[in-house]
């Protein structure tokens, strides 16, 4: 199987693309280049180019015309960033996909395997969250994953188009064999600024929200190897057909999580564990656009695609931290 992935050159994109050789088949990589380091597309097959460009994408299809789907991961993914650059976010994750989406189905690839994000749901009690709960995405990048969903879906029940939306839970960790991980020199993610105060990169770990209505006042997450996602995306698209054909439906939503939730200090905690010594910390109000948090329930994943997650949270936490030592080989800075 030959996949276009979109975003190939990211931290979860780069990451996909080595599960689907493992998994025998061949990830076709289109990457501006935004964000994404070019050293994370290794050897793939690779187009430097947005996924807006329509002869672009026309020219990528006449060269592998044996594309069997996309996994579209190409975004901007910052929740604070994009509170203070709304059109950038609403430009380049919404206006280009609409232009993707449409192309696709144009050249004959309707199967599209979108990343969404579990920000989108609203604020529940007992913070497990399932795929038909209430949505109330609080911050643009959110609204923006939400947009792209209803595109979709909507697209999908007036065309050729088809689509298998992948609601997912802070990702963490890296590639198991330390090939690519968090690449920002500060990365915004959770788990790299705590490696960073580990190491003595910044002064503290700052926990953003402290009285919110969680056991212990903190945000709660479902923090997911990053591995286990990219497993899942391989799933996703060898089952793409069959998973459709069991729902009638000519697109579906499936969480990907762990199915339990951890709060920030719980997290901080784990960590502590897994590096040996105790980190700083400080606290701070809750950042623009955060939301106090869900996990998921998963048993769509595992009765559609015959997924479960495998890695543990230590797990996780041990591979972001051997990335840590690893990534300025890769990468040239710390």
């Amino acid at each position: 199987m030959k996949v276009l992935v979109t975003g190939g050159a990211g931290y979860i994109g780069s990451i996909t693309a080595k599960a689907l050789e493992e998994a025998g088949h061949v990830p076709v990589v289109l990457d501006s280049l935004l964000t994404g380091p070019q050293v994370f597309v290794r050897d793939r097959i690779f187009y430097e180019g947005d996924i807006a460009d329509r002869d672009l994408l026309a020219r990528v299809v006449d060269e592998h015309p044996d594309l069997d789907a996309t996994i579209h991961m190409a975004a901007r993914i910052i929740v604070p960033e994009s509170v203070e650059q709304p059109y950038e976010y609403y430009r380049d994750n919404v206006a280009k996909s609409l232009e993707l989406f449409d192309q696709l189905e144009r050249l004959g690839k309707p199967r599209v395997l979108f990343s969404s994000s579990a920000s989108l749901y609203a604020a529940k009690e007992g913070f497990e969250v399932l795929e038909g709960d209430p949505l109330a995405p609080n911050s643009p990048y959110a609204r923006t994953k939400h947009m792209m969903e209803q595109v979709l879906q909507d697209m999908a029940a007036a065309t050729e188009l088809r689509a298998i939306i992948l609601r997912y839970f802070n990702p963490i960790g890296s590639d198991p064999d330390l090939e690519s991980g968090i690449y920002a020199k500060e990365p915004s993610h959770v788990l790299g600024q705590l490696v960073m105060a580990a190491r003595g990169q910044k002064d503290s770990f700052t926990i953003t929200g402290t009285d919110l209505p969680t056991r212990d006042g903190t945000g709660i997450r479902d923090y997911i190897h990053v591995w286990d996602i990219a497993r899942a995306h391989v799933k996703a698209v060898e089952e793409f057909d069959r998973v459709l054909a069991a729902t009638g439906e000519p697109s579906v939503v499936i969480n990907l999580g762990t199915g339990s939730g951890t709060t920030v200090r719980e997290l901080v905690a784990a960590f502590e564990e897994v590096f040996g010594h105790e980190v700083p910390l400080s606290e701070a109000p809750p950042r623009p656009g955060d939301a106090v948090g869900a996990y998921a329930n998963v048993d769509r994943a595992h009765e559609l695609l015959g997924w479960h997650h495998e890695l543990s949270l230590q797990d996780a936490i041990a591979s972001a931290l051997a990335w840590g030592e690893k990534r300025q080989e890769i990468l040239g800075y710390e």
